[in-house]
């Protein structure tokens, strides 16, 4: 029985994990290109929660019974909607601001975040929104006695089947691409990658835009699992995949996904066998911890200041 509970556990702090992981790469690549946490990357992820139940609404409504390819097409909508949000505040909130000193990004961030949350409070309702489930049923692992050990639902599954899948394929674009070399000659000097003919400001506008992507990615996978939300989940959520970011190694792609896991762990176990009532505290009580010993987090590199 003891058995059964920390195998179910462990599921669900992967799949807890996986979601932080996801949004925790628009925090970390931000903040490995300029050097600026987006605080209003949560209310990107709430907003794409609310185009998910929108274009689920309209696809329903023109009769499309098929449900992966309405999923496909939601993903591809959702993603393609909530880019466009990335790239918008980007374009117009934060390129004014780059030459300025460190704390203005910072408070426009947290402005830019409450003004999405009361755009959305304004124009969606106050109150709780719901999808219906699109995907039920699950199966279930055993042991050789047929005693259950795990049961997973098929959304779980496809949380971390994409999600994964989607870590990887970012992986590839930013290390074997024209795109990803830009990326980095972009975070590694600015000034010098613009005087080799990179075109920076495109460069950190598709960063916004990627990062805006991946959580669209964990915004339609949690909303098809938990099938609710509403204007405040973005708060919250951002706060933990900003923590995530920061255990992992805030800056470095794989470390977002490995915070991500051991938040999403940790949180999972001290909630299955201590008190879901504190898990929180316990989560940042780690990121205290891991900070105290490695300030640069799991995968991180400390700063180098050039001289």
């Amino acid at each position: 029985m003891e058995l059964a509970i920390l195998a179910q556990q462990t599921l669900n702090g992967l799949i807890l994990g996986a979601t932080y992981g996801l949004i925790a790469i628009g925090y970390t690549m931000v903040y490995g290109i300029i050097g600026m946490i987006n605080f209003a990357h949560g209310e990107i992820y709430m907003v794409s929660a609310y185009v998910t139940a929108i274009f689920l609404a309209v696809l329903h409504y023109f009769g499309l019974a098929n449900v992966p390819l309405m999923l496909l097409a939601v993903l591809l909508a959702t993603m393609f909607v909530t880019a466009l949000y990335g790239w918008f505040l980007e374009r117009i909130a934060y390129r004014p601001l780059r030459g300025s000193t460190r704390l203005a990004p910072l408070i426009t961030a947290i402005g830019l975040s409450l003004i999405l949350q009361n755009y959305v409070r304004l124009s969606q309702g106050a109150r709780s929104q719901g999808i219906p489930s699109l995907l039920q049923g699950s199966f279930a692992i055993t042991l050789g006695n047929d005693e259950r050990l795990v049961q997973i639902t098929y959304v779980q599954t496809l949380i971390i089947i994409v999600a994964f899948l989607s870590m990887a394929i970012l992986t590839v674009i930013m290390h074997h691409t024209s795109l990803g070399r830009a990326c980095r000659a972009t975070e590694q000097d600015r000034i010098m990658a613009s005087l080799l003919g990179i075109d920076t400001d495109r460069i950190i506008a598709t960063v916004f835009v990627i990062g805006a992507a991946m959580a669209a990615i964990a915004g339609v996978l949690v909303t098809l699992n938990y099938g609710s939300f509403d204007f405040h989940i973005g708060f919250v959520t951002g706060i933990k995949a900003f923590t995530a970011a920061v255990l992992g190694g805030i800056g470095s792609l794989p470390g977002a996904m490995l915070g991500g896991l051991v938040l999403g762990l940790s949180e999972s176990f001290f909630s299955g066998f201590v008190n879901a009532d504190y898990k929180d505290v316990f989560a940042f009580s780690l990121l205290v911890l891991v900070l105290i010993f490695r300030p640069s987090g799991f995968l991180g590199h400390p700063q180098v200041v050039k001289v």
